[in-house]
C-alpha cells in the first residue's frame, strides 16, 4: 500500500514537471513570434479613450459604396485605397472626401460635367491647369482623388479651417452644396461608425 502510494506521488510529480515544462515553452514560443497587427492595434474603447480617430477599413467603405451607390467592387475597392490614402496625407475626414464624390460624381470615375469638370472629385482642368500634366490623367480614380483633395486641403487652409468656404470655392460657389456635402457626411459617418472632422469648420 505504501509502496503504491510512493508510486502515484512519483506519477504526480512527473505530471507536474511535464505541465511545467509546457508552459515555459509555450512562453517562450509566444515571446519569439513577431509582433502582430491584432496585438499592436489597440481596442475600439482605447482608441475612443485616448482620442484617437477612428478610421473606417477599405472594406467598410466597399460595402457602403456597393450597397448605397451600386459602384462596381473593383471601383469601389479602387476610390476606398485612394480616399484613405489622400485623407492620411492632407489629414482630412475620409467621410468629407466622400461627400464631395457623392455629390459630385456620384462616385462615376468617368463622370464629365457640361464645364469639363472631370472624374470622382469633378476637377476643372482650366481652373488648375499646373496640377497635372494631361486632362486623361483625371480619369484616373488615384490621379483625380489626390487631385481633388490637395484642392480642398488648399482651399481649407487658404479659408483658415471654414468649411462651408472652402466647399463653396470648390464648387465654385455652388447654391446650397455645403449643405448636401453635409447631409452625406451624417450618412458617411453613422454607417462607417466614425465622426472625425478635418478641422474646424461651419458645416451644419
Amino acid at each position: 500500500m505504501q509502496e503504491q502510494q510512493l508510486d502515484l506521488a512519483k506519477v504526480r510529480w512527473k505530471y507536474a514537471l511535464v505541465r511545467l515544462a509546457l508552459m515555459a515553452a509555450s512562453l517562450a514560443l509566444c515571446s519569439a513570434l513577431p509582433f502582430t497587427h491584432a496585438q499592436a492595434e489597440p481596442a475600439p474603447e482605447a482608441s475612443q479613450a485616448s482620442g484617437a480617430p477612428l478610421l473606417p477599413s477599405p472594406a467598410d467603405i466597399v460595402a457602403t459604396l456597393r450597397a448605397q451607390f451600386r459602384v462596381s467592387a473593383t471601383d469601389a475597392l479602387v476610390i476606398a485605397r485612394a480616399v484613405l490614402a489622400e485623407a492620411n496625407r492632407y489629414s482630412m475626414s475620409p467621410a468629407l472626401l466622400l461627400s464631395v464624390m457623392a455629390v459630385e460624381s456620384g462616385f462615376d470615375p468617368r463622370a464629365v460635367s457640361t464645364l469639363g469638370a472631370r472624374g470622382l472629385m469633378q476637377v476643372l482642368p482650366a481652373a488648375h491647369p499646373r496640377a497635372f500634366s494631361n486632362v486623361k490623367e483625371l480619369d484616373d480614380p488615384a490621379i483625380n482623388v489626390h487631385i481633388g483633395s490637395s484642392i480642398l486641403r488648399g482651399y481649407l487652409d487658404a479659408s483658415g479651417g471654414d468649411i462651408d468656404a472652402a466647399l463653396w470655392r470648390y464648387s465654385g460657389g455652388g447654391k446650397g452644396y455645403a449643405r448636401r456635402v453635409a447631409l452625406h457626411m451624417q450618412r458617411f459617418n453613422a454607417v462607417l461608425r466614425t465622426s472625425v472632422q478635418p478641422v474646424s469648420g461651419t458645416l451644419p
